[in-house]
């Protein structure tokens, strides 16, 4: 359903606002069984193999997204057991080959031995995790991101870190740089090559979110209080 109502709001930009799908990055997910609510219609068949199943998924999300391919098409998490994981991670390649999807990759994958067996495969060019106080912002699988030159995708980032959004030092660089609490939380997100996703459904929020955009903390004069948010979230460790 959240997909088909995407493919009605692509379609309105196509028809009533001359934006192109080439200026658009559509991403999208298969989910396994165990994450689908069933209460409602699946993609696939879940008796289906995997193969069949990652096959069915994709068709129905090119449909929904009106689209013939996607920038993106990430697994939602690893399968129960490797085995399935990978021979999923074969049929992502496959679709790639074909064109299907620009980039291939992995969401809430925390373990880089993961990623590391995939990249066997086929380099995984995506990761989409949690990255919030909780876990440790999760330094491993960052760093890794880094060395390999994968878009490292944030998510519950705001949410999950309510304790550093109200440390003095962040409320500081916010107020002297003119900024929201959430927008210097992606902007430092974005200066430490971290990708962060919003999931906002409030339309102010989400104009403040693309205006980070075109700021700069950097010109702010917070040097001193970045630092120091930078020594919270550990990202010395992470570079």
């Amino acid at each position: 359903m959240t997909e088909a109502l995407v493919g009605d709001a692509l379609q309105e930009l196509y028809d009533k606002h001359g934006v192109e799908r080439k200026d658009l990055f559509i991403q999208t997910k298969f989910t396994p069984i165990g994450g689908q609510d069933t209460s409602k219609p699946l993609p696939y068949n879940p008796k289906d193999p995997i193969p069949a199943q990652l096959a069915s998924s994709l068709s129905t999300s090119l449909q929904n997204l009106r689209t013939t391919y996607l920038d993106a098409y990430l697994l939602h998490s690893p399968l129960p057991r490797d085995e399935d994981t990978l021979k999923a991670w074969h049929v992502l390649a496959r679709f790639q080959d074909q064109g299907k999807t620009r980039l291939i990759g992995v969401c809430n994958t925390y373990d880089v031995r993961i990623l590391e067996a995939l990249s066997e495969v086929r380099k995984v060019q995506v990761v989409q995790n949690r990255w919030y106080a909780g876990n440790g912002w999760d330094k491993d699988v960052v760093r890794y991101c880094k060395k390999e030159g994968i878009m490292y995708q944030a998510f519950w980032t705001l949410s999950g870190s309510p304790e550093l959004l109200a440390h003095p030092a962040f409320e500081a660089i916010a107020e002297k740089s003119g900024m929201t609490r959430e927008q210097v939380m992606f902007k430092l997100a974005q200066e430490m090559g971290v990708t962060p996703l919003s999931g906002t459904t409030d339309l102010g929020h989400m104009k403040e979110d693309l205006e980070v955009e075109k700021m700069e903390l950097r010109s702010a004069g917070v040097e001193k209080e970045l630092a120091a948010v930078r020594r919270l979230i550990g990202a010395e460790e992470a570079s």
